[in-house]
């Protein structure tokens, strides 16, 4: 009678599902301005870190609403909200939510010569570990995308000499493919995470026809990508002109 192999033990580490979305204002493909209907998108993937990018904070144009606590609330989640555009008492920018234990680090503007641009640092605790968590949505323009993305890796933000040992996550709509020179710069910093999946690399705009790796996640080394994927279903083809990004990692 022979032995019963022995399984290979676990992996040591805490495992986290990471989203990026552009959600557009919250208004779908169908013209429909809906925040619980972004909020259904994000339950039904069930994620532990949230980056969204294109959320309204009391703009004429959606009603007044704060959208970012809006879908904070219905999924139940705590967040942090950086506005890169601040007119009078209309905000529009970008937001971290988790359920997990979380602090505001840093809010801050980059270099725009178009449209103003921001990121947001936040810091993730996840069991015994914290995980240093970047969010941004860079500029239309060639040169702002390279100027941005090479303020966010300076020592400012994702190469603070403080963070050179701890576990970084950058996500964001980075309006970069893979030969843009802004994704060629942080591709020597940091991996992304579709290259590093199992899965082929999916375009994530636009959400109905999707075409452009528009929308990113990228880690730091000694984070484990044990997936990545792009969610595209009947809901989230309507729910925002760009589709989420789900990446499965290990800490």
């Amino acid at each position: 009678m022979s032995a019963t192999p022995q399984q290979p033990p676990a992996k040591p580490g805490t495992i986290l599902k990471v989203l990026s979305y552009n959600v557009h204002s919250c208004i779908g493909t169908d013209r429909k301005l809906d925040c619980a209907r972004i909020a259904e998108v994000i339950a039904s993937i069930a994620p532990d870190i949230i980056g969204l990018q294109e959320l309204d904070v009391g703009r004429r144009r959606t009603g007044g609403a704060d959208q970012a606590h809006i879908v904070a609330s219905l999924l139940r989640m705590e967040f942090h909200f950086h506005a890169a555009l601040h007119v009078a008492e209309e905000r529009y920018g970008d937001a971290v939510l988790t359920a997990l234990p979380m602090r505001f680090v840093k809010g801050a503007m980059l270099p725009s010569s178009g449209e103003q641009r921001g990121a947001l640092w936040t810091e993730v605790t996840a069991g015994d570990q914290t995980v240093q968590v970047f969010n941004t949505h860079l500029g239309l323009r060639r040169r702002d995308r390279l100027s941005q993305m090479t303020t966010l890796l300076g020592p400012g933000w994702l190469g603070n000499p403080d963070n050179a040992d701890k576990p970084r996550i950058l996500i964001g709509d980075l309006n970069s493919i893979g030969r843009s020179a802004s994704y060629r710069l942080v591709t020597k910093h940091l991996k992304d995470v579709q290259l590093e999946a199992p899965r082929r690399p999916q375009p994530t705009f636009p959400s109905r026809y999707p075409v452009m790796r528009l929308d990113h996640i990228f880690v730091s080394e000694g984070i484990e990508v044990l997936d990545a994927e792009v969610i595209s279903t009947s809901l989230t083809r309507r729910a925002s002109d760009h589709l989420p990004l789900l990446a499965t990692i290990r800490l």
